[in-house]
């Protein structure tokens, strides 16, 4: 083959080869990306900067400042509305759990001089009542903060016959124990109440708590732990049993102790 033939050949291959490369590279070019940036309305919201456990006393490095949609703000503590809320909002007492990035509301903390933790806890209009517990009548202490009991009062009659019998009572369903021992709220990864606790705090009315407390010198409560399939979904709260029922004919609960009917006023 002559030269000039080969350098022909050489040259066609060289174009060809740069021809696909450019090809090549046009149909592999990325599309170009078409950025269109549109502006919220948005305003700095008061968030938990950690998460806050319940009854957790605050500090100003509890909370930070985070963008919001001004939209969706309603009812958040906004730098608009309150630039100081972290300093006034230090010391203050988590009613519930916050988790971290979850906006603060009035609601959520209370301020201290407003009451202890199970005061901020307790819902308005009910009251936190003890009982005396023990192992064997507290499932074991596997009964924890925020279970849904009933309370059974087993207490000692004397019959006509004069011999004594044990008869068991429903005084209440559906309560939430509000604290076993001193415990107010189930720590992570514990299966049963810490310690021996011997008093269940409980969330009652103000009548059923004045029942509870005639119950406990009557006889000896216990508490049947209810399924969480169980609770009230209508939150309607407590409701009372068959025992210490109010008469019909007057203000008081009339009881049998040891065969000899008594009555005990003042419950409304």
């Amino acid at each position: 083959m002559k030269r000039a033939q080969l350098i022909g050949i050489s040259i066609a291959g060289v174009s060809a080869f740069l021809a696909f490369v450019m090809v090549k590279g046009m149909l592999n070019k990325p599309k170009e990306e078409k950025r269109v940036e549109v502006k919220v309305n948005s305003v700095q919201v008061l968030v938990a900067g950690a998460d806050i456990g319940l009854g957790q006393v605050t500090n100003e490095g509890s909370f930070r400042w985070q963008e919001w949609p001004a939209d969706a703000s309603s009812g958040f503590i906004t730098d608009k509305s309150n630039r100081e809320a972290m300093r006034q909002l230090s010391g203050a007492i988590a009613r519930a759990p916050i988790m971290a990035g979850e906006p603060i509301t009035p609601n959520k903390l209370v301020k201290a001089g407003q009451g202890g933790v199970l005061a901020a806890i307790l819902p308005a209009g009910m009251r936190a009542v003890s009982t005396r517990i023990k192992e064997e009548t507290a499932v074991g202490r596997l009964i924890l903060p925020n279970d849904h009991v009933d309370v059974i009062l087993i207490r000692r009659m004397r019959g006509r016959s004069g011999g004594e019998d044990y008869v068991s009572d429903t005084l209440f369903t559906n309560v939430r124990v509000l604290a076993i021992g001193q415990q107010i709220e189930t720590k992570e990864g514990k299966k049963a109440a810490e310690g021996s606790p011997n008093t269940a705090t409980l969330e009652l009315t103000p009548r059923q708590a004045e029942m509870l407390l005639l119950a406990n010198s009557l006889g000896e409560i216990s508490l049947a732990l209810r399924s969480i399939a169980d609770l009230d979904a209508a939150g309607k709260g407590p409701g009372v049993g068959g025992a210490l029922e109010k008469p019909k004919d007057g203000n008081a609960i009339r009881v049998l102790r040891y065969g000899v009917r008594s009555r005990a006023s003042s419950v409304n």
